[in-house]
């Protein structure tokens, strides 16, 4: 999801609820903690240089019970962010407490906001002789990167 589709889905809602990928709600007394702006700057295993930049909310619950982050507050909370995010229209990345800190990808079903997994990747399967899953054999797709195969 972008800023701009958070923006437009916030501004018809009455009530802000996150949902986990298991289905359960983040508890109503949710915080936004941090909005900020994230880079990574990074070589993959096939020495491709690469850059992506996410805007990542902080999503935290306190003791506060009766805490309810209403739509426009949330939009107020973004309105002030921009002086940290900029205009560009950038892809959302969210993070919540579990058993450690989990990222998230985020979606808007018409209701609720939910909490994608995220998955890590190897972005040069080519150049790791990783085959393709469409046209592999299911043997072969269980390999992993092998000695002198040029990844990892």
């Amino acid at each position: 999801m972008k800023i701009s589709e958070m923006k437009q889905s916030l501004a018809e809602l009455d009530a802000v609820h996150f949902r986990l990928p298991s289905g359960e709600y983040l508890p109503a007394h949710f915080h936004v903690t941090e909005v900020g702006l994230v880079s990574k700057h990074f070589i993959d295993c096939g020495g491709i240089e690469r850059q992506e930049t996410v805007a990542n909310f902080q999503l935290w619950e306190a003791g506060d019970y009766d805490h309810r982050l209403a739509p426009q507050k949330f939009l107020h909370i973004l309105a002030l962010s921009e002086k940290i995010l900029g205009q560009e229209d950038l892809d959302i990345e969210v993070e919540y407490q579990q058993a450690t800190i989990g990222k998230f990808g985020l979606a808007f079903d018409g209701q609720d906001f939910v909490l994608l997994p995220k998955q890590t990747a190897c972005l040069a399967q080519d150049a790791c002789g990783i085959p393709s899953k469409e046209v592999a054999p299911p043997q072969l797709q269980m390999l992993a990167c092998t000695p002198g195969g040029g990844c990892c």
